[in-house]
């Protein structure tokens, strides 16, 4: 796949990625890692290990929230439910994704903390399963702690890797895999007997991610379809009632070919029609060009 923008006739920029379709089989084997694409994977050990959490809480667990302020509400919430201190959380501190929750806090002057963390759901999700354990919860991101042994294990499970892939430090500080992108879409296959997880995110689109996130974009303006956007041109789609899915992967990672590569497969594929504006335009919005995508 390609994703050009053209002036008048002429590429004046353009990505490259791959967009692979579950229904086509393992055509590629190069591996790539999960980044937050993991999320809804390792929140299914919250399943496994009876968490008392509701459809919004699960959510927010799977996500990668953009900080607002009913994000930043659900996760104090489970936090008090399970009596963890937030200084347990080690995913790093940075600003809301959200732009109007940074002018909100700015105009208070507020400081953002781990819980504005886009992972923050994530990481109260792996502490609520070392509470449930009875594990170590100052340790939690190492990678030979019992917790992310059974992340491995789980998520090699659900995408069915046999063989050894790199694995890394995410961002937020924990563990990541790699695998083929194939093997990425046969867990999230394999994901959706996990009633729970699935109609929470279905259910609560906003809450999995927020203002301007593209996988509750994709959620919001279609039936039964789940997407999950993940750090480095990563995006997952999954129709829920065709039990199929497709991933994108943009090599350069740019976040907006990405945007236009996973509307325009949705839509070829005819699981939606999610309308998107792909033309260019000068400041006074004239049209000057457009996107297209090869």
């Amino acid at each position: 796949m390609r994703i050009e923008y053209v002036r008048d006739g002429l590429v004046e920029e353009f990505h490259d990625g791959i967009v692979l379709h579950y229904k086509e089989g393992n055509s590629r084997s190069e591996p790539y890692y999960l980044r937050s694409c993991a999320k809804p994977l390792q929140a299914s050990l919250l399943m496994d290990y009876g968490a008392d959490l509701t459809e919004d809480e699960i959510a927010l667990c799977c996500g990668s929230h953009s900080g607002e302020e009913c994000h930043v509400e659900i996760a104090r919430r489970i936090l008090k439910k399970y009596d963890i201190d937030a200084k347990l959380l080690k995913c790093g501190r940075h600003a809301p994704l959200s732009r109007s929750m940074q002018d909100k806090m700015l105009l208070r002057g507020e400081e953002f903390s781990e819980i504005h963390n886009n992972c923050s759901g994530k990481h109260i999700g792996f502490l609520v399963v070392c509470k449930l354990k009875g594990w170590d919860m100052e340790t939690y991101y190492e990678p030979e702690h019992p917790l992310q042994r059974a992340v491995r294990e789980k998520i090699n499970m659900l995408c069915e890797v046999k063989d050894r892939y790199p694995s890394t430090t995410d961002g937020c500080g924990v563990p990541i895999l790699s695998m083929p992108l194939y093997n990425m879409l046969v867990g999230y296959i394999n994901l959706l007997k996990y009633d729970r997880i699935v109609n929470s995110i279905l259910n609560h689109p906003y809450i999995f991610g927020g203002e301007n996130r593209l996988d509750t974009e994709i959620i919001q303006n279609t039936h039964g379809i789940l997407a999950k956007v993940g750090a480095g041109g990563l995006c997952i789609v999954v129709n829920v009632q065709k039990k199929d899915a497709f991933v994108v992967k943009i090599n350069d990672c740019s976040m907006e070919a990405r945007r236009f590569a996973v509307l325009h497969t949705i839509n070829r594929l005819g699981w939606g029609e999610i309308n998107y504006d792909n033309k260019i335009r000068t400041l006074a919005g004239k049209i000057v060009g457009e996107i297209i995508i090869k």
